[in-house]
């Protein structure tokens, strides 16, 4: 039985390692619920709705707050934070295109269901440089819990990047904590 924290692996992408599938994005509260709710899309020209029925079969047993909210609510995310930026915004720094106009999420859906397509590269590219091994979240959160003496899993310490890099399919573990600080320990004595 997987766990969050346990990496998943695709064969045909091998640097690309999330620990949370897009079920558990979404099960332990992200996005304060709003991620699916209807939008109208500049990148497509359209309204859409229902987009998540797509996925139907992994949303059994989660309420559809968690899914469809009309409104954005941080008690909804895990970590009772709000982050995050407008769809607008996304959209305006060509963050999102056509083939997924909800975004990564949904580009992360669809890869994590098994299509390929030629956004592949892009979207892999981004989750790296936000939540890989040299993430700039996934290191900035690394050097808060060593700066304040704390511990991988103190949630206490920076929630609103955490949630963050819930939103993008990973969670810091114990193994890629104290990885990263031996090598920071390391650096630190050349």
């Amino acid at each position: 039985m997987r766990s969050i924290g346990d990496v998943i692996s695709f064969e045909d992408w091998p640097e690309f390692q999330p620990n949370m599938t897009p079920r558990e994005i979404f099960s332990e509260g992200s996005f304060g619920g709003f991620y699916w709710r209807p939008i109208y899309s500049s990148v497509a020209s359209m309204d859409l709705r229902n987009e998540h029925l797509e996925f139907d079969d992994w949303w059994d047993g989660l309420d559809e707050s968690l899914l469809t909210s009309d409104k954005y609510d941080k008690n909804r995310n895990r970590y009772k934070v709000k982050c995050g930026t407008t769809l607008d915004m996304w959209e305006e720094k060509g963050w999102i295109v056509e083939q997924d106009p909800y975004g990564w999420v949904q580009w992360y859906c669809r890869f994590y269901k098994g299509r390929r397509s030629e956004d592949d590269p892009r979207q892999v590219k981004r989750w790296k440089a936000f939540a890989g091994p040299r993430g700039r979240f996934r290191n900035h959160l690394i050097n808060r819990i060593i700066a304040k003496g704390g511990d991988y899993d103190d949630e206490s310490i920076s929630p609103v990047v955490r949630q963050s890099l819930q939103h993008w399919g990973y969670r810091l573990t114990r193994e890629d904590f104290q990885e990263a600080s031996l090598g920071k320990w390391k650096s630190s004595l050349d």
